[in-house]
């Protein structure tokens, strides 16, 4: 069978591969084309637009690129229409990605959701629209599946994705020694994989190094944004710069500074005390804090329903809160066995590996009446 899938952020393109994995193991002929990124591609997906042209964050940014954003969904629908997919899968990527559902269901194509949009942070009602236009909704945390059953719309909890992509993980043995890194401390640094993000966060969580001069502070770089992004802090004291090895970095690393989204609940899945840091432009947070609905930001929070981890948003960003946060994670730290013990508790709570491959039987169950 033929499948149409939509990813527009890196984590969306880990996730869609693993996906692509899951239906191949019911679906040995299965033919993919797709929006989304190298690791898709290497799954042999025919790739037509790759996300780092899509990936525009906060509302005021979107707004910017309104144009932009029309063009490209008008080159979905019409690619879209052009392959006569048996089904459209879409990964989270709400704002495009909810449009083309809409799109699709109208001209009778099966649309599936893997990765819920986060309806229940704001604007809760569009939990309507997606029960009018998805077929099947497949969620990775099971407060999800509470919260549709508001809407009258019944999902299917898979568990999540991100235990597939680390249960698969084998820690390269050489990474600490390749990388000059062999008997130093290191606090791993996660800015994100947009450039926005980057821009943002990565001189604040490198201010406060002189503070912790026992410390090497590596940055975890990706090859999906431009090399001279990087390139003023490859060369300063007791930093260094990785390339596409977060999960060899947060292997050895003793905490973390990371940008607010899925890489705070990778860093707790690999057991590493972190801070989380998010700062946006004043438009964006300005509407942001009137529409959000819920009280954290990092899904570690969400999912544990308090504060476990300790989050640092925009003013509150600063040098000052984060050196004493850092402080209190590190070993001997006032906070570390208590983040260690939630982090224990938090891995029960989003379970086993295998979401990929249920979600993929899932979907070709449905295609063929097997379900």
């Amino acid at each position: 069978m033929k499948y149409y899938l939509i990813a527009g952020e890196r984590s969306g393109d880990l996730h869609g591969s693993n996906l692509m994995k899951g239906i191949r193991v019911h679906d040995a002929e299965a033919e993919f084309r797709a929006w989304g990124g190298d690791l898709m591609q290497a799954q042999g997906a025919t790739l037509v637009k790759h996300y780092t042209q899509m990936a525009f964050m906060g509302f005021w940014e979107v707004v910017k690129n309104l144009w932009t954003i029309r063009d490209f969904l008008k080159e979905c629908k019409a690619d879209l229409l052009a392959y006569q997919p048996d089904a459209l899968v879409l990964i989270d990527y709400p704002g495009f990605n909810l449009r083309i559902a809409e799109f699709a269901k109208k001209r009778g194509i099966t649309v599936f959701y893997y990765i819920s949009p986060k309806v229940w942070a704001w604007n809760q009602k569009r939990a309507l629209k997606i029960r009018a236009n998805i077929d099947r909704m497949f969620v990775i945390f099971p407060f999800e599946v509470y919260f549709y059953e508001k809407y009258d719309y019944k999902v299917v909890y898979v568990g999540n994705p991100l235990m597939d992509a680390i249960d698969a993980f084998g820690p390269d043995p050489d990474f600490a020694q390749k990388n000059q890194l062999s008997g130093k401390r290191i606090i791993a640094l996660l800015p994100g994989s947009r450039r926005q993000e980057v821009v943002s966060t990565l001189d604040t969580m490198l201010s406060i190094r002189a503070e912790f001069p026992d410390h090497t502070f590596v940055i975890a770089g990706v090859n999906s944004l431009p090399a001279d992004l990087y390139q003023p802090y490859q060369h300063i004291p007791n930093v260094s710069v990785v390339f596409e090895a977060t999960y060899d970095l947060l292997s050895i690393a003793e905490a973390a500074l990371v940008t607010s989204g899925t890489a705070t609940l990778e860093t707790a899945l690999f057991g590493v005390p972190e801070v989380v840091c998010y700062r946006t432009s004043a438009v964006s947070y300005g509407i942001a804090k009137r529409l959000i609905r819920v009280p954290y930001i990092s899904l570690v929070n969400l999912i544990m329903e308090k504060e476990a981890v300790r989050e640092l948003i925009q003013d509150n960003f600063s040098a000052e809160a984060l050196a004493t946060e850092l402080r209190a994670i590190l070993p001997n730290g006032s906070k570390r066995a208590s983040m260690e013990q939630d982090y224990r508790e938090l891995k029960q709570r989003v379970g086993e590996a295998g979401a990929s491959v249920r979600a993929g039987s899932a979907i070709v169950n449905y295609l063929t009446g097997n379900e």
